[in-house]
């Protein structure tokens, strides 16, 4: 068998480009690619002819994922000052005296709005009404490691807002404990109340909420969404700190609405009782997420997510 067979049968074989180029190699070594080209200087020039050839071709398109979806939406909260100008759309019969560009300066945002989203804490869940759903020792004690971890942050929050069911209620009292001295009002808001937001995708067989639920709760948690989560108000100076004690429902969505996810991506995600979520929305209109879930502030042995 000649030495050309024996290297196609081993090619076959191995199926590899490491073999093909060791076998190359030795056959160069042999002369086994016909005439050497001025000694050392040729060896070197088809080795490396054949180490390229063996290699697997690149290109950045063959590497690089091709974009899906929608490109990103700025006026996404409809605040965008290029669309709007002091709530109304930009006149194009504006008197020649007027400046436009200078109304639309002043309608811009020039603060970065940072929202903390807090899921309750642990609970008891054989409560049959909602009054009777009250934080566990546990929760309890999971709402002081927040509370003690948002002030540990040195952060200058302006408002914090709850959902009005009990538990998170009073995961935002015990929170409140811990800032008392910040001046933060709390706000109860029934809008941030726990249900059923959109059909998830893909659907769970242990979760089953009817198509009323999803239409009265997806309605109620989408104004949630519309009134917490947009960028700054133009007349806002500094940049704010708004702290939102609500439910794990609640935050998945928003944090899909806000990033221009699909919305019912949103059960895909897991929170940790009593975990922080950091949203940041900038003038612009851009959104990013600093924490999704952050529970690392507490003792492993007090980690929950019923």
């Amino acid at each position: 068998m000649s030495y050309r067979k024996t290297l196609k049968l081993i090619c076959g074989f191995a199926g590899g480009s490491a073999v093909l180029v060791f076998a190359a190699a030795a056959a160069d070594s042999r002369g086994y690619f016909g005439e050497h080209r001025g000694g050392e200087a040729a060896g070197r020039w088809s080795r490396l002819t054949v180490l390229r050839a063996a290699q697997p071709a690149w290109t950045p398109a063959s590497h690089t994922p091709a974009p899906t979806g929608h490109a990103w939406d700025f006026n996404w909260d409809k605040r965008d000052p290029s669309a709007l100008t002091n709530g109304k759309k930009t006149s194009t019969t504006a008197p020649a005296t007027e400046d436009p560009s200078s109304e639309q300066d002043n309608s811009k945002p020039k603060a970065t709005r940072n929202i903390l989203l807090i899921r309750h804490s642990q609970y008891n869940l054989s409560g049959a009404i909602d009054k009777e759903r009250i934080l566990t020792p546990l929760g309890r004690e999971q709402a002081e490691f927040t509370g003690q971890r948002l002030a540990a942050l040195g952060l200058k929050y302006d408002v914090m807002i709850h959902s009005s069911m009990a538990r998170a209620t009073e995961t935002a009292n015990i929170i409140s404990k811990h800032l008392s001295g910040l001046g933060v009002e709390l706000v109860s808001c029934d809008l941030l109340r726990e249900g059923a937001p959109i059909e998830p995708v893909p659907p769970v067989t242990h979760w089953k909420p009817d198509a009323v639920q999803y239409h009265e709760d997806g309605a109620r948690i989408e104004a949630a969404f519309r009134r917490y989560i947009h960028r700054a108000d133009p007349k806002q100076k500094e940049d704010s700190y708004e702290i939102i004690v609500c439910h794990a429902n609640v935050i998945r969505y928003f944090v899909c609405r806000a990033l221009q996810f699909p919305p019912e991506g949103w059960l895909r995600m897991g929170l940790n009782n009593g975990s922080i979520t950091w949203l940041t929305i900038r003038p612009s209109g851009r959104v990013a997420l600093r924490t999704l879930g952050d529970a690392g502030f507490m003792p492993p042995d007090k980690l929950t997510r019923t």
